[in-house]
């Protein structure tokens, strides 16, 4: 079974503490030659920003969002494991950055409705399973109206990954950037 088999196959579960941990080594090894930051800065954050960071995992997008977005901006770094939240809290301190909150949540984000501009959802689409249609919606809840939704998940084609945030009704294709997606919610009624 291939590793994008497995994930598919395994969506919408909670993903074991070891799975976890070998993950985090995986992504660590990754950053040190593939650096999040780049990544980052093609997504088009602004000082001053308000971002989630869904799926966060260990952190590697979270903490260049927070950077880029800056003192006067915010990034949510949310996720379902527990073990995700504490890489991150550990890395705040780390890295001694104040403008990240974190979230353990498997669905619905204690987050102000219309007050987000970027929702990042990197490399976590496929995990979401029977949730998806629950997690699109808060999205749309808490997404300012000019705000966006940002897709990049490599464990779909371009068809399946447009279909499974399309196919719910309320999100816009807007554009493709190299294997970044970007989406608008559909205009409010």
């Amino acid at each position: 079974m291939s590793f994008k088999s497995h994930a598919k196959k395994h969506a919408g579960k909670q993903q074991s503490n070891l799975d976890f941990k070998m993950m985090s080594f995986f992504f660590s090894l990754r950053d040190k030659f593939r650096k999040p930051i780049n990544k980052v800065k093609k997504i088009g954050i602004q000082t001053g920003n308000t971002i989630i960071d869904y799926g966060c995992g260990p952190g590697s997008y979270t903490i260049p969002a927070a950077e880029l977005t800056g003192s006067g901006g915010k990034v949510y770094a949310v996720d379902t494991h527990p073990f995700a939240i504490n890489k991150v809290q550990k890395k705040i301190k780390k890295y001694n950055v104040s403008n990240i909150e974190t979230i353990k949540t498997d669905c619905k984000i204690d987050i102000k409705d219309n007050s987000i501009d970027i929702i990042m959802c990197i490399d976590v689409l496929h995990a979401f399973g029977a949730k998806e249609g629950c997690i699109l919606k808060e999205f749309c809840r808490v997404l300012d109206e000019n705000g966006f939704l940002l897709v990049d998940d490599h464990h779909y084609q371009e068809d399946e990954l447009l279909s499974k945030v399309l196919n719910h009704e309320m999100f816009d294709f807007m554009r493709k950037e190299e294997d970044l997606y970007f989406f608008t919610e559909k205009l409010r009624k």
